[in-house]
């Protein structure tokens, strides 16, 4: 049986993510979701907002779904999957509505490293929805919000009809400052085409690889700004000085990578700077492999090297990185890693064992 994708959905307080989910399930092809909701606080009522047909909906007990409910974040999963294998319910994709204050990195700990649910279940992404009228005085004032954006595979930003256009110009372009490899789309009164919004992992072999070209977009930002910057002295992150601790880059090699290499460096950076790793993902062109290597992993935490079906039609074979990362600066991580690489090409006896895809 495939593995059951599993969608995070958070936004800070009152970003309309009870409204999004809910126009969500009305769809049809969304029906079999089994939900998760998660609230801070002695009495939970957003489960009794949540409009359902079929499926299940959970509601976690009080408190914060990134720390004191993980026990039950994997217990209730477990228990939805038993529940589907006896036919007691039916449903082919997990949505987890997290509080409005919960760092999402721990959630995404649970989904990729408990043993029991990586057994029926795939992280299939972050959807992170932001309030276009409040998001800014949110993001100055509230680290969980930056954090929350910064994670996201998608970015929604709900309410805007109701917002300034200036306001809501300046909210997208921060956001593509400190997300910008996330797409970033906007809800029509709380409507958004589910198809933009799940299928955001790296893993399915039924599609082409989603995120190759948010990430080349955030290549040719990353770059232009970060050669931009640097020729004028100053850092792209002080006009919004709330957000200077969270970056976004992408770093591309154009020649093939030793993996030994690769899996060295990431070992060194996992363990000495883990904890600024706050979403890393990349396609690897490895040293005797013919197909790319996706690589994805938050925090301390990795999903182990997986081969895809084959490179992007059109798409120049080339190695991407994308790191979202906080209090690191590029040149620590890039430097590393050329470095390692280097030392791999000039000693003969480092071997490519072949490769991560064997």
């Amino acid at each position: 049986m495939s593995s059951i994708p599993v969608t995070v959905l958070t936004g800070f307080l009152g970003a309309g993510k009870t409204t999004l989910l809910n126009r969500l399930l009305r769809r049809p092809g969304l029906t079999r979701t089994a939900t998760l909701i998660n609230e801070f606080g002695e009495i939970g009522l957003d489960h009794l907002l949540v409009e359902r047909v079929e499926g299940d909906v959970v509601l976690l007990s009080s408190g914060c779904l990134c720390c004191t409910v993980r026990g039950e974040l994997v217990e209730s999963l477990n228990r939805l999957a038993v529940q589907r294998t006896a036919g007691a319910l039916d449903f082919d994709r997990v949505v987890i509505e997290t509080t409005g204050l919960a760092d999402p990195a721990p959630i995404l700990h649970t989904l990729m490293g408990d043993p029991g649910v990586r057994r029926h279940y795939r992280l299939d992404g972050v959807v992170t929805v932001v309030d276009a009228v409040n998001g800014s005085a949110t993001l100055d004032a509230q680290p969980e919000s930056v954090k929350q954006a910064a994670v996201a595979d998608r970015l929604v930003l709900s309410k805007s009809d109701l917002a300034e256009p200036d306001a809501v110009a300046a909210l997208r372009a921060r956001l593509a400052r400190l997300n910008p490899a996330a797409p970033l789309i906007v809800a029509d009164r709380g409507e958004v085409d589910p198809e933009r919004l799940f299928h955001a992992g790296l893993f399915d072999p039924a599609r082409k690889i989603p995120d190759v070209a948010a990430w080349l977009n955030a290549e040719a930002y990353g770059d232009r700004h970060h050669d931009h910057d640097h020729a004028h002295g100053h850092n792209p992150h002080d006009v919004n000085r709330h957000d200077a601790r969270i970056r976004a880059f992408c770093l591309t090699f154009d020649t093939p990578l030793h993996w030994q290499a690769v899996a060295t460096w990431l070992e060194m950076l996992i363990v000495t700077r883990g904890e600024s790793l706050l979403r890393v993902k990349g396609v690897l062109d490895i040293v005797g492999q013919d197909r790319p290597i996706a690589i994805h992993g938050v925090q301390h935490l990795f999903h182990p090297p997986a081969p895809l079906p084959a490179w992007p039609e059109g798409e120049t074979r080339r190695s991407r990185l994308v790191f979202i990362v906080r209090d690191l600066d590029r040149a620590v991580i890039e430097e590393g890693l050329r470095a390692f690489q280097e030392a791999s090409v000039q000693d003969q006896a480092i071997r490519a064992p072949g490769g991560p895809g064997d």
